[in-house]
């Protein structure tokens, strides 16, 4: 092993190690992984960044806005209809048809575009037929999946293998080249699907039991379990608060879904409606939550907090730390109790840009230079000097604070009585360090100071918590205690039997920036005036404490708010609404020449006029002139996240073959099934590329086994596009949610888990690479030449 391919191993593992943690973004690997290689000189600075103007990136980004194109001039909804027309109430013949559709429409266009364009219509169409979208979602992507590998097109790993050949010095691949095994693919997929597959598939998910086919989102997604009515008595010491300050949304973790007063009702009402003694609220969350945070109304107001809080300084020592550039926790919101968990030390205030934070702290992102006081046991902040995710560790002394920090009038002491419902109660079930705001700094027992407690450590009768807060908020924990919960709320929840509100189901673009953010971050309050009401992931219907919650890929969110706003929805780049109140405004009269735009291309590649990434740009440039779509819809289409992940690891696969690293794995694999023949090589190097797409981007895995494959079959002495072939083939995976963001988008529509993914996609994973091996040496002879 020569140390150009010990240090291109290295690179390669470090890319793998990063793809499969998710440390850091896809494409910000690859273009690490393209800088390492330029400073390294294991290729040229112009190899370094010819990935940019690759002709497989180029046709890429040219078919993402020619995939918008059609969709933008109404192909779905002509598909729609005749997807019932065709299959009738048959689940069967529904399977067939769409599998069929999405995949010649996969032939022409994105994968992902795809199951995008036909996601909503195949809910509609199978919940108009009585058949479960479960029954039909999975089948509709496996489809897009299989129809990419009928043309060169069809998806980038086609491309890419295309490519590597064509650097080579070899003949690539035509455009119907890959039909060749592509459309006996497809077809046995489908059959193996729509009568063997669906018997796999569930038949609704276990919280949608008996709802297949209902368009009651309320009942599906259990709202009515989670919903009550609260009424404010006149003397309402919330009374005059407006509903942000009341403490009913950030901290009980309730969604207002109406506010009646008098004879007035108003539905999902502002947070800055100001609460009136007899309002009665209309109310989703957990109520046991709500009613844990009532109890706290039993703890007693002590007067002996100065002097607490001294034995506690006495005990314990004060620092100030600053955030690092680097650290782990730029962009994190503080939450205390997390916080203290892992460092045993509490937060007291945050410095920023000369002002002093010492409220609201728990909402705060912390930044770079942030400067955090802290309190703790002397071990503990001896541990904190050693973090990395902070660069400046300070001891202050207790003087040093009350000068710069002010924090001596946020305190105050807490007594339990003996007869309190938090007695036995552990921190974790209580969240004591972030309920208002309130910190914990300390707990005084039978005389002792306890500093050190943990989530599951219990509190017990007589106990003084020493608090850090404002003690005003202790009047809104009175008037939680003062609420009263009625029993019969039939006159409140006619909202939606009426129509004031309604419900729909949405789910993340693949492409969202919000993949990985928080609920409160896609500002649906705000910008729409609608509210995520639950949120449907890997089985089970999530219903409280939404905000907070990070929204992954596949999530299925159910959304309320009045029809107009509701309508909106479907102009929203993010989302993917499955049951739009109001249907995108098309072009209908541009499709025909959308589609002819398609045919242009394919005819310009197969008469040898242009070469397809030419010919990829001349349609979609000609689809933006003629106004199938705007220039900034065409820009808003392209997933540059996967344009960089491609020109990014393009110089990798070059320096796989400058180096020797290819033909040093080659031998590798050689020296093991190599004795038993091409055939025997060939099928390893399916085997190993369809098991690295279970944890590594298909495309960067194409990109990885390319140069592998071409040194095998150089050193087999086969034709090259057997190898390319079979990289191409085997990177089509469908056993795994994750492996394929077409699987990703139907997982929560779906209501799928990952085990339905290894149930379907296991067996027909295995019935491509039969079929592929049976097929390969028909078309691409194996015998050495």
């Amino acid at each position: 092993m020569t140390p150009d391919i010990a240090q291109v191993l290295l690179i390669l593992l470090a890319a793998l190690v990063l793809f499969v943690t998710g440390w850091l973004r896809m494409d910000v690997v690859a273009l690490l992984v393209l800088c390492t290689l330029a400073l390294l000189g294991l290729v040229s600075p112009a190899e370094a960044i010819s990935g940019f103007s690759n002709p497989a990136v180029i046709t890429v980004w040219a078919m993402f806005i020619m995939s918008e194109g059609l969709t933008r001039v109404g192909i779905a909804d002509g598909i729609g209809r005749q997807v019932i027309r065709l299959s009738g109430s048959s689940e069967i013949r529904m399977i067939i048809v769409i599998m069929l559709i999405s995949g010649l429409l996969s032939a022409f266009m994105s994968n992902i575009g795809v199951v995008a364009l036909l996601l909503p219509v195949t809910v509609e169409a199978a919940r108009r037929c009585g058949i479960s979208p479960a029954k039909v979602l999975m089948p509709m992507a496996f489809g897009a999946m299989l129809g990419g590998l009928i043309t060169l097109i069809g998806t980038p790993p086609n491309l890419l293998v295309h490519i590597a050949l064509e650097d080579s010095g070899l003949s690539g691949f035509k455009l119907f080249d890959f039909a060749l095994i592509g459309l006996p693919v497809l077809l046995a997929g489908t059959l193996f699907v729509a009568f063997i597959g669906r018997h796999l598939l569930p038949d609704t998910d276990p919280g949608r039991a008996g709802l297949a086919g209902s368009k009651n989102l309320s009942d599906q997604y259990g709202l009515q379990e989670r919903i009550f009515a609260l009424r404010l008595p006149d003397d309402s010491l919330l009374a005059g608060r407006t509903l942000d300050e009341s403490g009913l949304i950030n901290t009980a973790g309730l969604i207002v879904i109406a506010l009646t007063r008098g004879s007035e009702t108003f539905t999902l009402p502002s947070r800055h409606t100001v609460l009136q003694g007899g309002d009665i609220i209309l109310a989703q969350g957990k109520f046991s939550r709500f009613e844990r945070l009532r109890s706290w109304n039993s703890l007693t107001i002590e007067r002996e907090a100065p002097m607490l809080h001294e034995k506690l300084l006495a005990a314990s020592g004060l620092a100030e730390l600053e955030v690092a550039p680097d650290s782990v926790l730029v962009g994190e919101v503080l939450q205390h109790h997390r916080f203290r968990e892992h460092y045993q030390i509490n937060v007291l205030a945050i410095k920023r840009g000369g002002q002093t934070l010492r409220t609201r702290l728990a909402d705060l992102s912390l930044a770079a230079g942030d400067k955090i006081l802290v309190q703790g046991s002397k071990s503990a902040l001896d541990a904190m000097a050693r973090q990395a995710a902070f660069s400046v560790l300070q001891l202050l002394s207790p003087d040093d604070v009350i000068q710069h920090y002010k924090l001596e009038e946020r305190l105050f002491v807490l007594g339990l009585p003996a007869d309190s419902p938090l007695v036995d109660s552990t921190f974790a079930d209580n969240r004591l360090g972030d309920a208002f705001d309130f910190r914990l700094l300390g707990l005084f027992r039978q005389g002792e100071i306890i500093q050190q407690f943990h989530s599951d450590d219990t509190l017990q009768a007589g106990d003084l918590l020493l608090i850090q807060g404002r003690e005003e908020d202790l009047d809104i924990l009175r008037g939680f205690k003062q609420l009263e919960r009625l029993d019969d709320m039939s006159p409140y929840l006619d909202l939606l039997a009426k129509g004031k509100l309604e419900l729909i189901e949405a789910t993340l673009h693949p492409r969202s920036k919000y993949i990985g953010k928080s609920v409160n971050a896609l500002q649906l309050d705000k910008r729409y005036k609608v509210e995520v009401a639950a949120i449907w992931r890997e089985g089970r219907a999530y219903r409280s404490a939404l905000g907070s919650m990070l929204l992954q890929a596949g999530d299925a969110l159910l959304i309320v708010g009045p029809r107009p706003r509701l309508a909106m929805l479907t102009e929203s780049e993010h989302l993917i609404v499955l049951n739009p109140v109001q249907v995108k405004p098309v072009n209908a009269s541009k499709a025909p020449l959308a589609a002819g735009l398609i045919l242009l291309m394919i005819a310009l590649t197969v008469a040898g006029i242009l070469p397809v990434y030419l010919a990829a740009i001349l349609a979609a440039t000609l689809m933006v002139a003629s106004r199938c779509l705007s220039m900034e819809q065409a820009y808003a289409a392209i997933d540059w996240r996967s344009i960089f992940l491609i020109a990014g690891m393009l110089p990798l696969g070059a320096a796989m073959q400058h180096s020797g690293t290819a033909t040093w794995l080659a031998d590798a694999v050689l020296a093991g099934p190599g004795q038993f023949g091409p055939l025997a090589v060939m099928a390893g190097l399916y085997l190993v590329t369809a098991l690295g797409t279970l944890v590594v981007p298909t495309v960067a895995l194409v990109l990885i086994m390319a140069p592998i494959g071409l040194m095998l079959s150089n050193a087999l002495g086969v034709n090259g596009q057997s190898a390319m072939m079979i990289v191409a083939v085997a990177a089509t995976s469908l056993a795994s949610p994750v492996s394929h963001a077409a699987n990703t988008l139907v997982m929560g529509p779906g209501g799928y888990r990952f085990v339905d993914y290894l149930k379907v996609g296991g067996p027909l994973s295995l019935l491509l690479f039969v079929i592929t091996m049976a097929l390969l040496p028909l078309f691409w002879p194996l015998n050495p030449a």
